[in-house]
């Protein structure tokens, strides 16, 4: 996201648990050289950081305490398992991507068919 969440968005954000999220990076100055560095000491096989001083992992809690998200409780949509990926994408979004793969959704997708609601959007819209 660009700029803050809009204002007509904020309730449903704050009950599904996303407004931190939406609202963590502004102002963040991103390191390269840090992310970089993270880079190179990332080992897949372990999904582990091999730091001089240990060896050590990005856990649920340390994503609970530094973006604000739930780790409990229910999932946003549920796990979803399906041989027709655009029916789900219609279930969930009322839109259907031109390019699908399975569960992912490209980003440059989501603003393009949503964009930021104003003043005369629908409820269901805002959702």
């Amino acid at each position: 996201m660009h700029g803050p969440p809009s204002p007509l968005v904020e309730i449903y954000l704050q009950e599904a648990g996303f407004w931190h999220v939406a609202t963590v990076s502004r102002g963040c100055k991103l390191d390269p050289k840090l992310i970089s560095m993270l880079i190179e000491r990332w080992r897949p096989d372990t999904h582990t950081f091999h730091l001089p001083c240990r060896e050590c992992t990005i856990t649920l809690e340390d994503v609970n305490l530094q973006l604000g998200l739930p780790v409990d409780g229910y999932a946003v949509t549920g796990s979803v398992q399906s041989g027709d990926w655009g029916a789900v994408y219609y279930e969930l979004l009322g839109a259907i991507p031109e390019n699908i793969n399975r569960g992912r959704i490209e980003m440059g997708w989501l603003q393009d068919t949503f964009p930021n609601p104003d003043d005369d959007s629908t409820e269901l819209e805002r959702i």
